[in-house]
């Protein structure tokens, strides 16, 4: 959808992100086919379906977020703040726009696969923490050892990607709520007409950060519906 901008074609569905689509695909294509079998089973089934569905919906968001938040990113020319042209402001600024869309979609949608796990796997999260998170469902299935070979795999992403998933959330909790990172890069900038010369944050380590939380969903994704798939086969 945004490769338009750029003057690019549709996304390929292609690598990871395209197996990923293709099982949550599949999925929704079971439930479908349950729905017809089992029509006293709808009301649940359908809701499944949905979400499903919604979270699709998100994971293409996000993709298209974090390509466009890339690109923005390398048509800037300078990391001085001083330095900026106009075109290269408006360059920051459409990256800053697209990266916060998509590091706060990262935690958004595993909010949503929490919620449908729970509901899915009966984990009953809700009795442990009312309003939980995608890690609580991660907590609460390894304590009372729900759904082993899921929640081992699960955990263990979450390990491996811990370090950027906790920068991810310190940024996403600045960003909601406390200043802006953007507001902060104009007042360095304001602040380099009278002292030394500001720079940017580090724009390289931040998109890293985010191509490895995008990197944790998919993932993430791909083992939860191969395996919900074979429980509801």
């Amino acid at each position: 959808m945004l490769r338009m901008m750029f003057g690019e074609p549709p996304r390929k569905l292609e690598g990871r992100l395209g197996e990923t689509i293709h099982l949550i695909r599949r999925f929704v294509s079971l439930m479908q086919k349950r729905i017809k079998e089992n029509p006293q089973q709808e009301h649940s089934l359908r809701k499944y379906e949905i979400w499903t569905l919604g979270l699709l919906a998100s994971l293409d968001e996000l993709e298209e977020s974090q390509y466009a938040s890339h690109r923005f990113a390398g048509q800037i020319k300078t990391t001085s703040m001083a330095e900026m042209t106009e075109e290269d402001l408006l360059s920051y600024y459409r990256h800053v726009y697209f990266d916060k869309n998509a590091f706060i979609r990262v935690f958004s949608l595993l909010d949503k696969l929490g919620t449908l796990m729970n509901d899915m796997f009966q984990l009953r999260t809700e009795r442990v923490k009312p309003h939980f998170s995608y890690f609580t469902v991660l907590r609460n299935m390894r304590e009372k050892n729900l759904h082993p070979p899921l929640s081992k795999t699960l955990n263990e992403l979450k390990e491996r990607y811990k370090e950027p998933l906790s920068r991810l959330r310190k940024r996403r909790n600045t960003e909601i709520h406390y200043m802006n990172p953007e507001m902060q890069d104009d007042l360095r900038r304001l602040d380099s007409m009278n002292s030394q010369e500001a720079e940017l944050e580090n724009i390289s380590g931040q998109l890293n950060d985010l191509d490895r939380g995008c990197e944790m969903v998919m993932e993430s994704l791909y083992h939860t519906f191969d395996y919900a798939y074979a429980k509801f086969r």
